[in-house]
């Protein structure tokens, strides 16, 4: 018998291991076929995970290709530890210059302490960076969770 269901996550407890948690693997399809992940920082915007990245990057030509990505956002040692989300996802890649340095302004507060904006010089180069990136929105397709601290010490 499944207890896929005892282990899935909630809604709150999806959106609280989003908040803790720091790197999703970002999954898309590579020129031949085979997938091509990597960790990637991220936030969440109205339940969407966003990312950003080079404009030329391999990601974003898989994207271009074909907007299909799974999304893996995982944590713990132990089996019975375990937690995580699969996100299939459909892509948007994000190029208008004012909505991805906006963006990268709310990335690097997520990642800095004590921070809650970019002024100054720090907005300047990020204006620069920026211009070489697009920002990635992440539309959920369908959503597996699992919460292995929910087995109760048995699998």
């Amino acid at each position: 018998m499944s207890r896929r269901n005892q282990i899935r996550l909630s809604d709150d407890e999806q959106s609280e291991l989003l908040d803790e948690e720091r790197v999703v693997v970002v999954s898309t399809l590579g020129p031949r076929g085979w997938p091509h992940s990597m960790p990637m920082w991220f936030t969440v915007r109205d339940g969407e995970i966003w990312i950003w990245t080079y404009a030329k990057s391999q990601k974003v030509l898989n994207l271009e290709r074909d907007p299909r990505a799974t999304l893996l956002i995982e944590t713990g040692q132990e089996y019975l530890e375990l937690r995580g989300m699969q996100i299939e996802a459909e892509a948007e890649l994000i190029r208008d210059p004012d909505q991805v340095l906006q963006f990268g302004k709310d990335l690097t507060i997520r990642y800095s302490d004590g921070i809650d904006s970019i002024e100054g010089d720090a907005a300047v180069a990020m204006q620069k960076q920026a211009a070489k990136r697009v920002a990635i929105r992440f539309a959920p397709k369908r959503v597996a969770s699992w919460d292995h601290r929910k087995l109760g010490g048995t699998y």
